[in-house]
């Protein structure tokens, strides 16, 4: 095949590769270049890979922060990648114009590599979906349209935004096939659909197992009040100074067969005294008829 590329355009190997590799070399450094992660570490003081997915792209950048500044991860992350292609089509339009739709899928496949993994910040990027975006409306209008088409349709109508991803790396191949039926471009999109693909194996074993997390709008966080608590010493006499029901006993009424036995023997007491009464009152009378007799 590359044999067959530079006979097309009539280039010998050595400049053919010399510009292969500045073009891979400087595709990467402009994919390096991660939005999300230096608007989030650099402006608010903050790392997006902290939070969340973990992940340094869009979606986990807007869900974590939102704002205007999801703005500018949008500019940068699209003209990284534009600048990538536009700098291939510069270099290879110089050399032959056979070579500069080759040029755009190899200056992609490096942005993306840029981008996913970063020598800048430790290898920790994003999964390409925004700067891929961008590198296949740079390729071919009818790409773009299959690409962003299903994207848009999935993303929108499940508002899963992983799965219009997915179809993206899925679909890119085949639409580059149909587009060209030239098998080089075609390795050239597999790699970079694959690489889509792997870079979202996560989310489509959350999307199997009916886990994966739907795209929201970004809500600001109010911080609750914190409630003061109590000194353990006020509980303790208030639970003292209030006296329980189990504590506070009523007086034991006397029952009324203790209050009618009493009355009886009051009654019994003066008969008693009344009938002791009478018989000294008859033994005086006695005493008296004896002593006028």
């Amino acid at each position: 095949m590359l044999n067959h590329v530079m006979e097309s355009a009539h280039v010998s190997g050595g400049w053919l590769t010399l510009a292969a590799v500045g073009i891979a070399v400087l595709s990467y450094f402009l994919g390096s270049f991660n939005g999300a992660v230096v608007v989030s570490r650099y402006i608010l003081r903050d790392d997006v890979r902290n939070h969340g997915s973990g992940n340094a792209g869009l979606t986990n950048f807007y869900r974590t922060f939102g704002g205007p500044l999801t703005l500018v991860v949008i500019l940068s992350d699209a003209v990284k990648a534009m600048l990538a292609v536009l700098f291939a089509m510069w270099i290879a339009g110089a050399m032959s114009p056979e070579l500069i739709t080759l040029s755009k899928y190899w200056a992609g496949l490096f942005c993306l590599l840029g981008h996913m993994f970063p020598i800048t910040f430790q290898f920790r990027g994003g999964k390409g979906i925004l700067s891929g975006g961008a590198i296949a409306l740079m390729i071919d209008w009818r790409v773009a349209l299959v690409v962003w088409g299903g994207f848009l349709i999935l993303a929108i109508l499940t508002r899963y935004v992983s799965l219009g991803s997915c179809w993206a790396g899925l679909s890119f191949p085949f639409v580059t096939w149909f587009v060209y039926q030239d098998p080089l471009l075609t390795v050239l999109a597999v790699i970079i659909g694959g690489l889509i693909l792997w870079k979202h194996r996560g989310n489509m074993v959350r999307l199997a197992k009916g886990t994966e997390s739907k795209f929201t709008r970004h809500k600001k966080q109010e911080a609750e009040p914190v409630e003061e608590e109590a000194p353990a010493q006020e509980q303790e006499t208030s639970t003292t100074e209030e006296p329980s029901v189990e504590e506070v006993e009523p007086e034991e009424e006397k029952p009324d067969s203790q209050e009618g036995e009493g009355e009886t023997q009051e009654e019994e007491t003066s008969t008693q005294e009344e009938v002791a009464e009478e018989a000294a009152d008859a033994e005086e009378e006695t005493k008296e008829q004896e002593a006028q007799a």
